[in-house]
């Protein structure tokens, strides 16, 4: 079997973790080409010297110092780089098959994108390069021939549901709805006096998935879930009506796609990121992800309800957002990581975060969206803004 080269943006985050804890059950499969990370030093430091990359890129030159003297005094040959144009250059080295699209947030488009542009398969989790450029990013995939796999659990969970020969069409796949199902996030059923206590140490705690910070934090204002319903408009080419969303608590359904003859189907399986990362991973074969078999003996009951956006208003501004169009997607997720990040730092309110993120919307959207360039500039003007209102 032929290696295949991998490079992991996001390395060190939950995502990138599970990739290589994937890949290394798998070395006759899976050479590790570069690993990126952010702040955890100490931690891609052990990836680089375990793994043995030809690159590691770190943030700017600063941490690439500190980063080359750690793997120098270890003997590791790993070549360190570093900044915006150093993860473009990994993501799109010839040597490179598959590229893992982790990096949190707005930092992860660009190259994501110019793995899309360099014709590579790409692994999709970093849904902000989807919610912020969806049409522009789904013309590169179209236009370079990449392949585009899903990694969010709801997407791969679709994907997996949908006819294996499916192109873009719901209507002649006989498909009436893709639904999404959603955990409820950990506030579940709470009044709006128990929301304004919540706290930062309380909201990253998911009551079924290990996730990063900032995520958790989506999932338990229901954000996560709305810039999955964009994310799924533009994987899929599925229209704002065509997808619902249904809180689902034991997260065991992942998502489903219900057909025009009223069947439903569904993919389950354990809450463990490792499943969907090894099904993209060996698309379109299966492999061993070790994570353990779903136990239906073991299995309580399966619930459903209606999801609650009068407490957890995210979700209905991503729709807004979505029907919208335009530039509106992207002023909802750069307005929400600020929303969130202030919140970590206790310099918001949980129920400021919606707050927000509709003002930022009110006063952006139905701007410009002809370019990446465009998006990007709306996105440091949204942050601005936002922080201004902080301030």
């Amino acid at each position: 079997m032929t290696l295949q080269g991998l490079t992991i943006l996001g390395a060190t985050g939950t995502i990138g973790v599970n990739t290589l804890d994937v890949a290394s059950r798998h070395p006759e499969r899976f050479r590790i080409i570069a690993l990126t990370g952010q702040s955890q030093l100490d931690k891609l430091a052990e990836q680089c010297l375990r793994f043995a990359p030809r690159y590691a890129v770190v943030l700017d030159a600063a941490a690439a110092s500190v980063l080359s003297a750690q793997l120098a005094a270890a003997g590791s040959a790993t070549e360190v780089l570093y900044g915006a144009d150093a993860l473009a250059q990994v993501a799109t080295l010839p040597e490179v098959d598959m590229v893992m699209a982790a990096i949190v947030g707005a930092a992860g488009l660009p190259p994501t994108l110019a793995a899309v542009r360099a014709g590579k398969r790409v692994l999709l989790a970093n849904k902000e390069s989807l919610v912020m450029a969806g049409e522009l990013f789904m013309n590169a995939v179209r236009a370079s021939g990449s392949v585009l796999l899903p990694i969010d659990s709801e997407h791969n969970a679709i994907f997996q549901a949908l006819p294996a020969d499916y192109h873009g069409d719901l209507s002649a796949a006989g498909v009436d709805k893709i639904v999404l199902t959603a955990s409820g996030g950990p506030f579940r059923g709470w009044s709006a006096a128990q929301l304004a206590e919540v706290t930062p140490a309380m909201a990253v705690k998911h009551p079924n998935w290990v996730m990063g910070r900032k995520i958790s934090v989506d999932s338990a204002t229901l954000m996560n879930k709305g810039l999955e319903v964009i994310e799924a408009r533009w994987l899929f080419n599925a229209a704002p009506h065509a997808i619902e969303v249904i809180v689902h608590p034991q997260s065991v359904i992942h998502s489903m796609v219900r057909y025009r003859d009223g069947s439903v189907v569904a993919q389950l399986g354990t809450p463990d990121m490792r499943t969907p990362i090894a099904h993209a991973l060996a698309w379109p074969d299966r492999m061993d992800a070790g994570v353990a078999a779903l136990d239906f003996a073991s299995l309580s009951a399966l619930t459903f309800e209606a999801p609650d956006t009068t407490h957890f208003p995210c979700l209905r501004l991503a729709f807004d957002a979505l029907n919208a169009g335009g530039n509106a997607p992207a002023v909802l997720n750069a307005a929400n990581e600020l929303a969130v990040a202030a919140f970590l730092d206790g310099q918001l309110a949980f129920t400021g975060i919606p707050t927000l993120v509709e003002t930022a919307l009110t006063r952006f959207a139905g701007q410009g969206s002809d370019s990446v360039d465009t998006l990007l500039a709306c996105d440091h003007e949204v942050r601005a803004f936002c922080r201004q209102k902080l301030a």
